[in-house]
């Protein structure tokens, strides 16, 4: 095993795993055919290092372009900026406009390429997506030559976002009759954004190389594992699949989590297969694909959220290692 953390802005220097790992007095035995690497760089550059047809399951979570989440995000300028649910004075989610999905879509694009050049046929990519720009992360996909095989649902308990328009109407400068009268016609109703309880992710697949049974023997890709499912195990898996909002988000504002990225790693490929994630975040598809036995490659553009990342990735490998 070649256990790899890639950093070019990391300094060598204590973390919060030191005193974890100053037990262990030896490194972990090597496994040949193990590795799990982080790279501190932008996913378009890092990516065009990839050789063609060597991943196996692209799953991944982009930026979302709403509400400065875009290809410039930040996550310290928008912690600066947000309280729980809200950006701004609007919930989460509620800048609505156009230009949104136009811009998402131009994103995703060469990026949707390069997954196509790097995965192998007949090989799943799986990508989180904004439920009301789902159809633009859809069609960058199918636009560089993926199939679109379906959409997966996470499903999990939000919180209601909408806002009643009462204190607005309180603001305005009109007469106190005139403030009942509209309060009173629009009833109680609010903005136009139901409890969320749930978020897409669309499920596209490299044209294969032949038959099934074909390009299953020649690249272990395009066929799905039901047998031993993490979620819901005594059912076949579904297209909605529940699990949880992880409770510790490791800084990064839009965690997965760990158990429902484990669910999807197993069914859609195999042991040892190659995993991306060119938008790493935090590290959560690296620690489940460890936890799956899979091999391992994420981006991350952030130097500190690449360094949460490689710190985590490195305690589930010496976790899994010694216990």
């Amino acid at each position: 095993m070649t256990f790899t953390l890639k950093n070019e802005n990391i300094v060598d220097g204590p973390d919060k795993f030191s005193a974890y790992q100053q037990k262990l007095f030896h490194p972990p035995t090597p496994h040949e055919d193990f590795s799990a690497k982080i790279e501190n760089k932008d996913c378009r550059i890092g990516m065009k290092q990839l050789a063609e047809n060597s991943i196996s399951l692209v799953l991944t979570d982009p930026p979302y372009f709403i509400d400065g989440m875009g290809d410039d995000w930040d996550t310290q300028k928008l912690n600066a900026r947000v309280k729980p649910g809200v950006i701004g004075s609007l919930p989460a989610g509620m800048k609505f406009s156009v230009e949104q999905g136009q811009e998402l879509q131009r994103f995703l694009s060469p990026v949707a390429e390069e997954w196509m050049r790097v995965i192998r046929p007949g090989g799943f990519c799986l990508v989180f997506s904004q439920n009301r720009l789902a159809h633009r992360t859809a069609l960058a996909l199918e636009d560089a030559g993926f199939e679109i095989r379906d959409v997966l649902i996470w499903r999990y308990e939000g919180q209601a976002k909408a806002f009643s328009q009462d204190h607005f109407i309180q603001k305005r400068k009109i007469s106190v009759e005139e403030k009942e009268r509209l309060i009173s016609k629009i009833g109680g109703r609010k903005t136009p954004q139901l409890k969320p309880q749930g978020e897409m992710i669309i499920l596209g697949q490299a044209p294969r190389d032949g038959t099934f049974v074909d390009n299953w023997d020649k690249w272990e890709t395009g066929l799905i594992d039901v047998n031993n499912p993490l979620i819901n195990a005594t059912q076949f898996p579904g297209t909605v699949i529940p699990a949880n909002k992880p409770k510790e988000r490791y800084g990064h504002m839009t965690a997965k989590p760990v158990d429902l990225l484990q669910h999807l790693i197993r069914i859609f490929s195999a042991p040892r297969a190659l995993v991306l994630d060119s938008f790493a975040g935090s590290g959560s598809t690296g620690v489940a694909a460890i936890l799956e036995g899979r091999r391992f490659i994420g981006y991350e553009i952030e130097s500190e959220m690449a360094d949460r990342a490689q710190e985590r990735i490195k305690a589930t490998f010496y976790s899994k290692t010694y216990n």
